[in-house]
């Protein structure tokens, strides 16, 4: 009987109740192997990762290319058939409406995120970045498990670095980090230190002298003196008539 790897590979994915991964399907392959007179199963203990791979993405492609309700996808390094998202409400209806946990907040999607793209760091790094401490939040995700402690840092006091789970990668659907959006600028990110802004003293002063702006947006050098000028100028005290009548 002539196997093809594609093939096993389908009935293997269909008949799992879990996501396998690569390395989960090679050590099936090789189990059977080796329990198997079988020349032409024999030969597949030597299938490379790469291969087992390749043959994956071609069933996802031809998947893909019928259009049925359900497609083959890599999340978080394993491979598992799911029903595409139109057919949500009929399947919901048929398992069950299960609890799904509280949506993350804000502040800890944006500390989630800067974990991800900064993997690891520890807790000072995240609140420089973010300005604002960030203990309740780690406490979420920790107990959410979408991120996970990866030792110390060798640094004084030897904080305790951080960085993501395989249940973060399915919590968003991906197979890697490496499909994560692009986000040079979070990744170059550097903060910058704290600066004290001395107020202008002269600023009132300046604010005075500033000359009127035309409708061109330019400085009006000559200034026309206005009736409240000339009024001025005519009830200034006539200092010489005084000294005349004394």
């Amino acid at each position: 009987m002539n196997y093809e790897v594609k093939s096993i590979l389908e009935s293997l994915l269909f008949a799992s109740p879990r996501p396998l991964s690569i390395g989960e399907i090679r050590q099936v392959f090789s189990g059977v192997a080796d329990k198997s007179e079988d020349l032409a199963i024999k030969a597949f203990k030597k299938l490379k990762p790469n291969e087992i791979e390749q043959e994956l993405n071609i069933l996802r492609d031809e998947y893909e290319a019928l259009g049925r309700s359900w497609r083959l996808t890599c999340v978080a390094g394993s491979w598992q058939f799911v029903c595409q998202s139109e057919y949500a409400p009929w399947i919901r209806f048929l398992t069950g409406e299960k609890p799904r946990p509280p949506r993350l907040t804000l502040p800890a999607l944006e500390t989630l995120a800067i974990i991800a793209y900064r993997q690891p760091m520890t807790r000072a790094e995240m609140e420089e970045i973010r300005g604002v401490s960030v203990d309740g939040v780690i406490g979420t995700l920790l107990e959410r498990k979408l991120v996970e402690q990866r030792g110390k840092a060798d640094l004084p006091g030897r904080p305790t670095l951080y960085g993501t789970t395989s249940d973060f990668l399915q919590y968003f659907g991906i197979a890697s980090l490496d499909d994560l959006p692009d986000a040079s600028e979070l990744r170059r990110y550097t903060p910058a230190p704290l600066q004290t802004v001395v107020p202008d003293t002269d600023s009132e002063e300046t604010a005075q002298t500033e000359l009127p702006l035309d409708p061109s947006g330019k400085p009006i050098d000559n200034v026309p003196e206005t009736e409240n000028s000339e009024e001025a100028k005519n009830t200034e005290p006539n200092t010489d008539s005084n000294s005349n009548q004394e």
